[in-house]
Parts: C-alpha cells; structure tokens; sequence
C-alpha cells in the first residue's frame, strides 16, 4: 500500500460522507493526520480538481473531476451496461422505480436507477450510498455472499438510518438467513420513512455481482396482496440479468 495514495483515497471518502463542507481540522482529525500533511494532500486534490474550496470559509467539498471519474465508472460498468434494459422491464411489470446495486466494502452503490413509468416528479438516485444492512439490495447481496464476508459485515458498524432500521446483529442475521430461504430480501422503512424495498442478487460466472430491486412507498410495495407477486416478477427478472451475465444453473436463485 502506497500511504499517500491511502490517505488522499480515505480523505475523498471522508468528503463523500461528512455532509456538504469539511474544515482541515475535521478532516485531520477524521484521519489521524497532522494537519500540515493533510494541507498538502488537499491542495494536491485540488489541483487535480477533485477537491475544491470554498474561499469564504475554507473548507473543503468534492470537485467536478470526481463526476468525471464517476460517469467513467458508471459507463464502463458490465452489471449497469446489462441491466439497463432488465430494470425498465422491471419498472414496466411492477409500475414501480427500479434500483441496481454493488456492494462497496459496507455500503452499497447505486449504479442504476430506472424511474417508475407512471410516477410523479421523480429524483434520480444514481451514485447513492447506503449502509447495506438497511435497504433490500444489500441484504440480498449479503445473503448470498461468501461466509467470511458475511460474518465481517455482521461484525462491522450497522448504522441506524430510522427508527425501522435493524442495528441487532442476531436480528439482522436472521433477517439474512430468511433472505437465503426465500431468494429475495425485503427493506421496510428501514432507509428512508415512507419508502421500501424488496430486491434479488445477480451473478455472473464468477459469482455474486450485484442486486436488483423495486423501490418505492411502503403502502404499495409491501401491499399483502400486492407484494408476493413483486417479489416474483423481481426475482425473475434478477434470474433473466444473470443468465445473461453468464451465471450457470447451481448460481440462480
């Protein structure tokens, strides 16, 4: 590991999560650094643009180059390219907005986002971050995903984002191993008030890559005589990714 690099990685994530402004004392603090140093790997960010400045108070955001690398990642990602069609497919059958998702260490990326097909005035979730245990697209990835990395994310924080969300860890394990038995998962106001979720994992020939889901307000997608066969319709969907994607027969849940 090249420190530097370590360091100005672990300073954009700190931009990326601490709210719209950081001061250099928070984020020295934030990362254990002498604030000379953490200076200079901010006016080095800044330079390259992916770090600015506000000149009237001095701290500091995120910079345009960062939506650069960001639509780079988003354009040359295969599980995003290859769900775009299978989400508005999805949104089209439910009548509801569709997410695709990654799991990024303990958090979970939304790559893509189709809107539902009949909605309102809708915002465009791309790029969102969420703890993984408190929306459906990561408890089904987790569900599905290698022992050890399971057990590491049990063992890790589990962040309350509402009063709904599950912190227990024996709960959410269980939750997990619901979502196992049933091959797909369900978020209940557990990210945002108002709102859920029910999504599948998807893999490719190596394995788990992803999730896809329906999102949107608790009283239509967790409806008793509605939600059984969202759950379905996201399920087949999720199967028909993965086919594509190259996941063989023992894959497919």
């Amino acid at each position: 590991m090249v420190q530097s690099v370590q360091r100005a990685a672990r300073l954009l994530g700190h931009l990326a999560e601490g709210g719209p402004r950081l001061g250099l004392a928070e984020l020295a603090e934030r990362l254990g650094v002498a604030k000379p140093t953490v200076h200079a790997l901010l006016r080095t960010l800044e330079g390259e643009g992916l770090v600015m400045k506000d000149r009237r108070t001095g701290r500091y955001a995120l910079g345009p180059g960062v939506l650069t690398l960001g639509n780079a990642f988003l354009e040359t990602h295969e599980l995003r390219m290859r769900s775009l069609t299978w989400a508005d497919l999805l949104a089209m059958r439910a009548d509801e907005a569709v997410w695709v998702g990654v799991l990024t260490g303990s958090r979970v990326l939304v790559v893509h986002h189709a809107f539902r097909p009949a909605g309102a005035v809708q915002i465009l979730d791309v790029g969102a971050s969420l703890p993984w245990h408190t929306c459906a697209l990561g408890k089904a990835m987790v569900a599905f995903a290698p022992a050890g990395l399971r057990m590491e994310l049990l063992d890790g924080e589990l962040p309350p984002l509402t009063g709904h969300s599950l912190v227990d860890r024996a709960a959410v394990s269980g939750q997990l191993a619901e979502v196992g038995n049933l091959g797909y998962a369900v978020e209940n106001q557990e990210c945002a008030l108002g709102d859920a979720g029910i999504a599948a994992p998807v893999f490719d020939r190596a394995g788990l890559v992803g999730a896809i889901g329906v999102v949107g307000p608790v009283e239509r997608v967790l409806d008793p005589e509605r939600s059984p066969e969202l759950a379905v319709k996201v399920r087949e969907v999720a199967r028909q990714l993965s086919r594509e994607l190259g996941a063989g027969r023992a894959a497919l849940v």
